[in-house]
């Protein structure tokens, strides 16, 4: 019996990938789409709400200012190319999954050099900063359109792993809403990144994981 349900399981994953091509194709531009309104609507949230910092000009010569942004921006691009194969089912993860180090391996550099350069007797209050508390309400709150209008073309998806699917979708807006955020963060150590953005991206791909285990099972 269990034999039988697991090649009617495969014929049926086969059947759904065959049915798909082109639908899926349409997929990624849908997704896309969607996901850009909601990113216009984070940036409409971030300039009523939050706003850039205003030296913001004076930093822009920082490579710290600037690891935010390429932290945070390519484990967005992993996120979401991770996702788009999650949303395929019998399409593996393929190099994706490994593209999800990039932005950590980048981050752990940049901490590397921050221990370095800076004295021992500083390293906490640069892991502290000013703004912990901000951060960890502000990103998912940026995050919350752009995971709302993934949520919404995933349901035409077929995720193997529902609650993996939503993780990445979490993952994927929470990136971004980090590096909206950052535009406005003062604390610009790989120290404050490192503790506060981790965390606050981990919240919002908490609360992607619950909601696809809810929203998107077969």
């Amino acid at each position: 019996h269990r034999k039988r349900c697991r090649v009617n399981t495969d014929h049926l994953i086969r059947a759904l990938v065959a049915d798909n091509g082109a639908p899926q194709r349409s997929l990624g531009r849908w997704m896309a789409s969607s996901l850009a309104l909601g990113f216009a609507g984070a940036t409409l949230l971030f300039a009523w709400k939050v706003k850039p910092r205003p030296n913001l000009a004076a930093v822009a010569t920082e490579p710290r200012f600037w690891l935010k942004f390429v932290v945070t921006l390519s484990l967005a691009a992993a996120a979401m190319g991770l996702l788009l194969r999650l949303l395929r089912p019998g399409v593996r993860a393929g190099l994706w999954a490994a593209a999800l180090l990039v932005a950590p391996s980048l981050l752990a550099i940049g901490v590397m050099v921050e221990l370095v350069s800076m004295p021992a007797a500083a390293w906490e209050a640069r892991m502290l900063g000013s703004n912990s508390r901000y951060c960890l309400t502000t990103i998912p709150l940026l995050a919350a359109p752009m995971l709302a209008a993934l949520f919404l073309v995933m349901r035409d998806g077929a995720p193997m792993r529902p609650a993996l699917a939503g993780a990445v979708a979490g993952l994927v807006a929470g990136a971004l809403g980090a590096a909206l955020y950052a535009a406005h963060c003062p604390d610009d150590s790989p120290l404050f990144v490192m503790a506060w953005y981790s965390l606050a991206i981990g919240m919002v791909t908490a609360l992607g994981s619950f909601a696809g285990w809810r929203l998107l099972r077969w």
